[in-house]
């Protein structure tokens, strides 16, 4: 079975032999990939409406793996038992979604060594949430795709999650531009700042398009924080600039 380019660097981050749940797993796709390949030895592939859950439940049969994969239908973690799964991966959703069925799935996690996830947007919000839980963010990857760039973010769970992610948020230095402050780290990503590939400044660049689309609506309000959003977006504005042009430079 082929996977998407999304889908197949979800899959890459799979640990060898793995018994992974698959979060609002669509038509199962990634399940059954991985199950077919070896790269997992079993799946939960989890769904909370009907159409996917039945085409997952179609796909899983027409593969003959119902004795690897278990389609249940559920919010979230619910789906899984406590101790069933190493690992989780949730793609296609929003970054504060992603954070909110770990939140409340907290008891679940006990025994999860990994987390592959892979937001649509909100990814800060992600790498914030591992971060207060105590979560080492292992690895990122961005790609485009179809016209859509996006992330993937892999974390483990280890004891030395507390020093690895001091060392991996440590403000860095920028010639020329503002420092990389945690809260930058967190924002652009830790990993995909030490050496970003064009994709990175592609996703950044447009990014700027829309505050400054934001900007231009401020400038009509006449109302008096319309000028202190303006001011602060002008602020973003600049030291984002800097910051991408100074990673710019660093590469070449």
């Amino acid at each position: 079975m082929k996977l998407s380019a999304r889908l197949q660097k979800v899959a890459d981050y799979l640990p060898a032999g793995c018994k992974f749940a698959d979060i609002g797993s669509d038509h199962a796709l990634l399940p059954v990939a991985a199950v077919l390949d070896g790269r997992a030895a079993s799946a939960v592939a989890g769904e909370v409406n009907d159409g996917p859950l039945e085409a997952a439940k179609r796909q899983v049969a027409s593969a003959g793996l119902g004795g690897k994969i278990s389609v249940r239908k559920g919010d979230g973690l619910a789906v899984i038992r406590n101790g069933e799964v190493d690992t989780i991966t949730i793609a296609g959703m929003g970054g504060a979604l992603i954070s909110n069925i770990l939140g409340e799935g907290m008891d679940k996690l006990a025994g999860v060594k990994r987390l592959v996830l892979q937001p649509n947007v909100g990814e800060d919000v992600v790498r914030r949430w591992l971060l207060e839980q105590g979560w080492y963010l292992t690895a990122e990857h961005i790609l485009k795709e179809d016209g859509k760039i996006y992330e993937i973010l892999v974390a483990d769970r280890t004891e030395e999650a507390e020093s690895l992610n001091e060392e991996l948020y440590r403000e860095r230095t920028l010639p020329g531009a503002p420092p990389l402050t945690k809260e930058w780290l967190i924002l652009l990503g830790p990993h995909l700042t030490k050496n970003p590939p064009d994709v990175f400044f592609a996703k950044w660049e447009s990014e700027l398009d829309k505050l400054a689309k934001i900007r231009r609506q401020m400038s009509k309000s006449e109302q008096p924080s319309a000028r202190l959003k303006e001011a602060e977006l002008d602020i973003q504005m600049k030291q984002m600039k800097e910051v991408l042009s100074c990673l710019q430079k660093a590469k070449r």
